[in-house]
């Protein structure tokens, strides 16, 4: 099997909860020298394995300097303990889709996990929204699923985060793949922050879903 490489959707969407409001720190900085100091001033390395990730990093991928370069760095500096998809916890990137709607799908996947693992029936939270463009040719596994099942697993992350770490250590960009959450829809993993370009902040939306059926409800927040 030949791998396959294809543009990522242009625009695509990402959904970042709310609760985790925009601090303009990469913003600030114009020199690479200047980055650790001013995450020390922030905060930011008060998390040892954030001030880590940063140096794993090659410097010629830190994203600074210009608007919303703290939402592209932290997508790959906060990263959840075991990971995700196409990324192992040492590490993050930035996945995004190609419809506001699978990145809602997905979202709420992870927010009904949520519900069910606190034990309350329903679950609420508030969404901002980003548009980006990001370029680069992408591993491009759409319509694999028969191919690479391990990869689509919807409940394991093991093989698809070795496949991810692969691509990322070969020097590539990114993963192109279907959405697991939502029939059609198309999702990138983004693995170089410099690929992620003309990143805008959208609506903001309000995400709630049972823990006892599949239904998201999406409303969107006034301005």
């Amino acid at each position: 099997m030949s791998d396959r490489f294809a543009e990522a959707p242009r625009p695509s969407y990402r959904l970042i909860p709310s609760q985790f409001p925009p601090i303009g720190l990469f913003e600030t900085v114009t020199r690479a020298a200047d980055l650790e100091a001013v995450m020390d001033l922030a905060g930011w390395t008060n998390d040892r394995l954030v001030a880590d990730r940063i140096h794993r990093l090659p410097e010629d991928e830190w994203v600074y300097g210009m608007p919303n370069a703290s939402i592209v760095m932290a997508a790959f500096l906060h990263v959840a303990p075991g990971g995700m998809r196409f990324n192992g916890p040492d590490l993050g990137a930035w996945y995004a889709a190609d419809h506001l709607h699978t990145a809602a799908a997905e979202v709420g996947h992870h927010l009904r996990r949520e519900a069910v693992a606190r034990g309350v029936a329903t679950m609420a939270r508030t969404y901002r929204s980003y548009a980006a463009t990001l370029i680069g040719d992408y591993l491009d596994i759409r319509g694999e699923q028969t191919l690479r099942p391990d990869v689509y697993d919807g409940t394991s992350y093991a093989a698809s985060q070795v496949l991810g770490e692969g691509v990322r250590a070969s020097g590539g960009v990114g993963i192109l793949y279907d959405s697991v959450r939502l029939r059609g829809g198309v999702n990138v993993a983004a693995h170089r922050p410099r690929n992620i370009r003309d990143v805008v902040q959208a609506d903001h939306f309000e995400i709630t879903v049972s823990a006892t059926d599949r239904r998201i409800d999406v409303r969107k927040l006034a301005p």
